[in-house]
């Protein structure tokens, strides 16, 4: 049975963000903001999850707060009519602090990580993908008007990101920190070339939903949960591919956008940066294969009773052809 209410708000979260994307001023990309912060909280509440009445008030609460630094950003830049220099850089740097905490970027990601654990798995999926959107467009609109600002946060946001899931045993978190690794990886491409990272956003968010299709079939939320199920050659092949192309290891799908940020970096000779990326890009690979090593290396132990649960071959089969097949094509296209 539809759910009509949900549609409803899905729409207007939908249409918030568009305002965002396609509004002329300020003042008509924070309406769009606003709009789409309230239509997402009634998305996340569950009934049947008493954690998601936590999760909605620390939402709202913290886009609230994005949203008052951005609007005093604008109001303030008004004033500053001595010296323009001034108000433009007091404008970029306040609107690119609200943006980092509406996204949960690092250094203001603490919320990020808590509010993941309290979700369920389409809420997951639509905060670490659509919810992104308008804020890194915004981030587009102001990243060539302080670089300095710009470059310390994309270490920042790659350093938390990749050392801040070694210690996590739920794979929400991992998730949430895996986003932040990427974020930074966005910025730095938004920062050399500020279309591309359109295309690293819907690779991205390609591979995230197999991912997190398939942690929501399976009802995974732990690491130590597959020990207790019995998967079948395809479904552990169809994890491991999933997990090696988000982190970029050729040669699956995600080495692609990963690769042209390499080359992006390099053409601009900011090599301090492209050094930085690789290197925290390997440590993420490690907790990556931490994660799938406990389906590979430990054998399976189920009971008689449990009810052996498999995913249809169909989105196993799309989900591994996603992964693998799309790059040789992508190669032959370009």
């Amino acid at each position: 049975m539809l759910n009509f209410s949900k549609i409803m708000f899905s729409m207007i979260m939908i249409l918030g963000t568009l305002l965002t994307m396609s509004a002329e001023s300020w003042m008509g990309m924070w309406m769009g903001l606003e709009l789409n912060m309230v239509a997402f909280i009634p998305l996340i509440y569950k009934e049947k999850m008493n954690s998601t009445y936590e999760s909605c008030m620390i939402y709202f609460l913290i886009q609230s707060m994005g949203s008052i630094i951005m609007l005093m950003s604008i109001l303030m830049n008004s004033f500053f009519i001595l010296s323009p220099y001034m108000g433009e850089s007091m404008l970029s740097s306040t609107v690119i602090l609200s943006m980092m905490v509406k996204m949960g970027a690092p250094p203001f990601h603490f919320w990020f990580p808590e509010i993941m654990e309290k979700m369920s798995w389409p809420s997951c999926f639509i905060l670490m993908t659509w919810q992104k959107v308008a804020p890194m467009y915004i981030l587009s609109c102001v990243i060539n008007m302080n670089e300095t600002m710009m470059f310390l946060l994309i270490l920042i946001m790659v350093l938390t990101g990749s050392l801040g899931g070694l210690n996590q045993t739920s794979i929400r978190k991992i998730m949430s920190y895996s986003s932040m690794d990427h974020m930074g990886w966005m910025i730095a491409c938004m920062k050399f070339s500020n279309n591309m990272w359109m295309i690293y956003f819907l690779i991205y968010s390609l591979i995230l939903s197999t991912i997190v299709f398939s942690f929501w079939f399976y009802s995974a939320y732990y690491m130590n949960q597959y020990s207790n199920k019995s998967l079948s050659f395809m479904e552990k092949l169809m994890i491991i591919i999933a997990f090696l192309s988000l982190g970029g290891l050729p040669p699956f799908l995600g080495f692609i956008p990963k690769l042209i940020v390499i080359q992006l970096t390099m053409l601009y000779e900011s090599y301090f940066i492209s050094t930085v990326l690789v290197l925290t890009t390997l440590i993420t690979l490690f907790y990556y294969l931490r994660l799938i090593g406990s389906i590979f290396l430990i054998n399976n132990s189920t009971v008689k009773w449990n009810a052996y649960i498999s995913m249809n071959n169909v989105p196993m089969a799309f989900i591994i052809t996603v992964n693998s097949l799309f790059p040789v094509i992508a190669i032959f296209w370009f």
